[in-house]
């Protein structure tokens, strides 16, 4: 059986995209699925003096290794100001210290929700163009706009919307 990682990329406890990341990750047959959340990762804020000084947080050590003893990520990114939300981006950077292709060449499914209209297309874009150099194999993409009308009671409401992610997610399976 496959080992997926389902995340949000934000520390949000109400977090949209984990809900997201979540009901996507439930349409992956045959797979085990642990979905973290960033608040169990604590990590104080990367700079090069905290690095010298004290060396690698042992809570980014561990999210690296739940990514590279899967078979495959789900990552669903919150999106603060057309970039990534700040934990995101602090944990990203602390992996990238231990390992520049950090994402391991894992199938990703990548995703993004907000309450807007183009469901956090900024924060897909950077990653689309990112990633890639760090290790991401994404096979999958999927942008929900407009969240509270689109997703209730823990799933797409809009027919549309679920077929395009249900086409993603079966993208991401048959990378697996």
């Amino acid at each position: 059986m496959k080992k997926i990682i389902a995340f949000a990329g934000t520390n949000s406890v109400k977090s949209i995209n984990k809900q997201l990341a979540v009901y996507a990750s439930s349409l992956v047959e045959d797979a085990e699925v642990t979905v973290l959340d960033l608040n169990d990762f604590e990590l104080p804020v990367y700079g090069i003096d905290y690095e010298v000084q004290h060396g690698i947080p042992e809570n980014a050590k561990v999210f690296l290794e739940h990514i590279k003893s899967s078979d495959g990520l789900l990552l669903s990114l919150a999106e603060h100001n057309g970039a990534y939300a700040t934990v995101f981006k602090n944990i990203f950077d602390w992996m990238s210290r231990i390992d520049g292709k950090l994402w391991s060449d894992k199938p990703m499914l990548l995703m993004a929700t907000s309450p807007g209209g183009r469901g956090g297309a900024s924060v897909l874009d950077i990653a689309k163009g990112r990633f890639p150099y760090m290790g991401g194999h994404i096979v999958g993409q999927f942008s929900l706009p407009l969240f509270g009308d689109n997703f209730s009671e823990g799933k797409i409401t809009n027919n549309k919307l679920r077929e395009e992610l249900l086409k993603e997610v079966t993208k991401f399976q048959d990378s697996l």
